[in-house]
């Protein structure tokens, strides 16, 4: 079977998997609002094409924090890769070195840090930390990051508590029980959490809290899972080297806007002085182009990756990722823009649909 859009990944990834594995990757929280709306959000919005433009070359690199990208596409923190495929995380890792993307690698991950950086030594990464309430572990878990060669912090700020997703409960998975949270272990294995059951996200973190987490590390921090503009200024305030307007995938709090609809929002209140990344929706070259000219310089993808993952592996992700790739190439010749830095707001048009 050829599978040459997302979508076919979707379908064949529904049909290898466990019930119990498809409803953890796709899990909603409560009706599904949201995560519905990420994707519908994006085709109430109409693209602007200019002509008469020479696009024989068309360039799709750019870059993050200073680090240049094969294109502005890369990988989200997503948990529990292993669910997708045996290889779990360390496939992923090795798939992003090999695309030239960052992969961002979740607190929650089946597979080591050590092991996962030793199977794409190349590999240009960040990490995701969901903030524990133990201070001795945040500080342990940032360092060890550093020493791995991480290249920034990306909080996830919008957890502190799990969101309801009703198939993860209809189908008892208990992943505090059976799945245990493997990044918070010593390459040794003498930490003290080696045995113990998933740590969840402190709930008490706040905005205070940052400095803390400053005065331990000089990596740059961004914060993940910002929708207003109010939250951007604070996350300003705070002196924050980049924000990731994100929903969480409609996984944590129903009913809130789609990720592409909040980027506007956050992206005029930042004024260009922090990188603005996003993700949630995204599906097609068209969406990558539409949210680059709302102003994010970068997309990063969730759910497709663990379909790749699941329907082949390391080259599942791999594919996905060039499929989006490609796309983006045709989409920018298609509308006029030979680089990235020609995706401007003029480009969009909001339907009235």
């Amino acid at each position: 079977m050829s599978l040459v859009c997302l979508e076919d990944f979707k379908t064949h990834a529904q049909k290898l998997l466990s019930k119990t594995s498809w409803d953890f990757i796709e899990g909603e929280a409560d009706e599904g609002i949201t995560y519905n709306d990420n994707i519908a959000a994006f085709k109430r919005i109409r693209l602007r094409p200019r002509y008469l433009r020479d696009v024989s070359e068309v360039d799709t690199r750019t870059t993050i924090q200073g680090q240049e990208i094969k294109a502005p596409i890369c990988i989200s923190p997503t948990a529990f890769h292993s669910v997708a495929w045996p290889d779990g995380e360390r496939g992923t890792a090795r798939a992003a070195q090999e695309v030239s993307v960052c992969y961002i690698t979740s607190t929650y991950t089946s597979c080591i840090l050590e092991d996962i950086v030793a199977a794409a030594p190349r590999g240009f990464r960040w990490f995701q930390l969901y903030v524990q309430s133990n201070w001795d572990l945040n500080k342990q878990l940032i360092q060890r990051v550093e020493v791995l060669g991480f290249k920034a912090l990306v909080i996830t700020i919008d957890a502190p508590v799990i969101g309801k997703r009703r198939q993860d409960l209809r189908n008892q998975l208990n992943l505090e029980a059976n799945i245990m949270l493997k990044d918070l272990r010593s390459p040794e294995g003498k930490n003290s959490t080696n045995s113990g059951p998933l740590m969840l996200p402190s709930s008490s973190f706040c905005w205070d809290d940052l400095s803390l987490i400053q005065s331990i590390t000089q990596l740059p921090i961004i914060l993940k899972g910002i929708l207003t503009k109010e939250d951007a200024e604070l996350a300003l305030k705070h002196n924050v080297q980049g924000i990731y307007v994100s929903n969480h995938g409609g996984r944590q709090l129903d009913e809130v806007p789609a990720s592409i609809d909040a980027l506007a929002e956050v992206v005029a209140a930042v004024k260009g002085k922090v990188e603005v990344y996003m993700d949630g929706g995204v599906r097609t070259g068209n969406d990558v182009l539409k949210a680059l000219a709302l102003g994010a310089k970068c997309v990063f993808l969730g759910r497709p990756i663990l379909w790749g993952l699941a329907c082949k592996g390391e080259n599942g992700v791999k594919e996905v990722l060039n499929i989006l790739k490609a796309e983006l190439h045709t989409s920018m010749a298609l509308s006029g823009c030979r680089s990235v830095a020609e995706i401007t707001p003029d480009l969009i048009q909001f339907s009235r649909l």
